[in-house]
């Protein structure tokens, strides 16, 4: 039996709603911990939860983060607790701070060494932008826009 392909879903921006946690990182020096300790209590999107369920039923989903591994328990815990479809959850190594975007496309090719990657849901232009160069169908969602702390935090802290 052929598996079924794969769809990517962001967390942060696309499932995530973390507006209330980017004061944490708009000082000098960012407080990493506060933000990151915030996430349990993020909002859904309710369109992105749309989004992964519909995608769920023709797709395995993937989550893919550059949110640390050292979060995997309460990122899970989110999951589970807002009934997001079943999958597998991907984040970014403890000691990795290469942009967002390389470090998620670095991923995606590996999956798609072993796995029809159909689509990468995600919110980061850049990210986007890299997924398209590099040949993945892309849906660059609407419902949100990276604010300039967290694109910071993405590209140049290589921290979310």
């Amino acid at each position: 039996m052929t598996p079924r392909p794969v769809a990517v879903v962001d967390l942060d921006g696309v499932l995530a709603d973390v507006d209330h946690r980017l004061h944490h990182l708009q000082g000098r020096p960012k407080n990493w911990a506060a933000f990151f300790a915030g996430m349990g209590d993020d909002p859904p999107y309710p369109e992105g939860f749309a989004l992964a369920g519909k995608l769920a039923e023709e797709h395995d989903i993937i989550y893919l983060s550059g949110r640390p591994e050292r979060t995997r328990a309460v990122t899970q815990s989110w999951l589970a607790a807002h009934d997001a479809p079943t999958g597998r959850v991907m984040l970014r190594p403890d000691d990795d701070r290469r942009p967002a975007r390389l470090f998620k496309i670095g991923v995606l090719k590996r999956l798609s060494a072993h796995r029809k990657v159909a689509i990468l849901v995600d919110d980061d232009p850049a990210v986007c932008a890299a997924a398209r160069a590099a040949g993945f169908a892309v849906y660059e969602v609407e419902w949100s826009r990276p604010d300039q702390t967290l694109f910071a935090a993405q590209e140049r802290d290589g921290r979310t």
